[in-house]
């Protein structure tokens, strides 16, 4: 699952073994998503097992910082702000990484381990100027949002310059930043997402007041989770005389948006908003749908696949990696094939339920939280015993 340089593979004598003692994880933000989630899930992985864990946000607040704190784990908010003009923004940026210096200088991590476009581009000259021995980047979606920005590619490969390894979530993400950002193979390995015991868990289905089949897409409304598509899908599907529920779970700048388009094609949506715990509208479903038009690895999909539902998903980023032969893969941006995949589950539920539990069965053996957590231990201990040797 893990594909590491052939150079940090070789067995080192005991006396150059180093202790991992103390990681430093850089993201934006801590808002309700999917990359955020991993981060929290990854840190309390680590902190159970004794690592010293610090989680630094360069946007102050979010949904997971109580949770970390309850857990044990220091947050620091680093302040960078993205908004107002290019001077003051590029001031800000120049004010936010002295901070995340001063920060690293202090805390002194062995490891610091940046998430997202912002933090693997800052953190890794603060990184250099603080002295933190290893320095890793992740990639956690492919380059779609990079496409005709020549500048944003500049920042990326100069930061990876000076960072000793990248971890992609997908062979696909992996693939992506070796073709399209350069990166080096020897510098690149692929870990999976983790999923926590609790996922696995039996728990009553949510309350949704209908008669219709309940199809259920967790993705914050932007315009990349493809809403549309899955909308227009619906209209099909009540023209067919198979009339759904949606259930949109998620907030985004596309709410309003979609309110409406769904008021005009007569399509029963549900809007939960943001939350936090998704396994009773999951237990509730009858199909998950993920619509996207680009992904990396999807926990939206990975949460369907544990909790036993069968699945639609697009053809993009990771998903096929996820759902090969473990639920429906359809093109993105074709509300058709999505209309014709939801109604051949729903009118062949024994194939929809031995979909479902050999997604469940693969998703325990490949997704399992402790696997992920000790795929990114070695890997830092591999970087670490390197520098040591080198």
């Amino acid at each position: 699952m893990v594909t590491v340089a052939p150079c940090l593979r070789r067995r080192l004598a005991p006396r150059h073994r180093v202790a991992l003692w103390r990681v430093a994880f850089l993201i934006n933000e801590l808002k309700l998503g999917g990359t955020e989630t991993q981060v929290c899930l990854l840190a309390r992985e680590l902190r159970a097992r004794g690592t010293d864990v610090h989680v630094l946000v360069l946007r102050g607040g979010g949904a997971h910082v109580a949770a970390l704190r309850l857990a044990g784990i220091q947050v620091h908010e680093i302040g960078f702000a993205t908004s107002g003009s290019w001077p003051a923004v590029l001031a800000g940026a120049l004010k936010s990484g002295a901070t995340l210096v001063r920060l690293l200088r202090r805390l002194k991590p062995q490891v610091l381990h940046a998430f997202l476009y912002r933090s693997y581009v800052l953190g890794p000259p603060a990184a250099r100027l603080a002295g933190v021995p290893i320095v890793v980047a992740g990639r956690r979606s492919q380059s779609f949002f990079k496409q005709g920005r020549r500048w944003v590619f500049a920042l990326e490969r100069a930061a990876t310059q000076m960072t000793d390894h990248v971890i992609a979530n997908a062979v696909a993400v992996a693939e992506d930043a070796r073709t399209l950002e350069r990166v080096p193979a020897h510098k690149l390995s692929v870990i999976y997402n983790g999923l926590p015991a609790s996922a696995y868990e039996r728990i009553a289905a949510a309350q949704i007041d209908t008669c219709l089949p309940v199809i259920v897409c967790v993705a914050n409304l932007l315009p990349v989770k493809g809403h549309h598509f899955l909308l227009q899908a619906a209209a099909m599907l009540s023209q067919r005389g198979r009339a759904c529920t949606l259930v949109f779970v998620g907030e985004g700048p596309e709410r309003e948006k979609v309110e409406r388009e769904a008021s005009d094609l007569k399509v029963d949506v549900r809007f939960t908003g943001p939350v936090t715990d998704t396994r009773g509208l999951l237990a509730r479903a009858d199909v998950v749908v993920l619509p996207s038009l680009h992904e990396g690895l999807s926990n939206a999909i990975m949460e369907g696949m544990a909790a036993g539902r069968p699945i639609v998903g697009t053809a993009v980023g990771g998903t096929p990696e996820l759902l090969d032969g473990r639920g429906l893969l359809v093109p993105p941006a074709d509300s058709k094939a999505l209309a014709d995949a939801v109604c051949r589950l729903l009118d062949d539920p024994e194939f929809a339920a031995s979909l479902a539990g050999t997604a469940r069965a693969w998703a325990r053996k490949n997704l399992d939280a402790t696997v992920f957590a000790d795929e990114h231990v070695k890997l830092y201990q591999r970087l670490l015993e390197a520098r040591c040797v080198g």
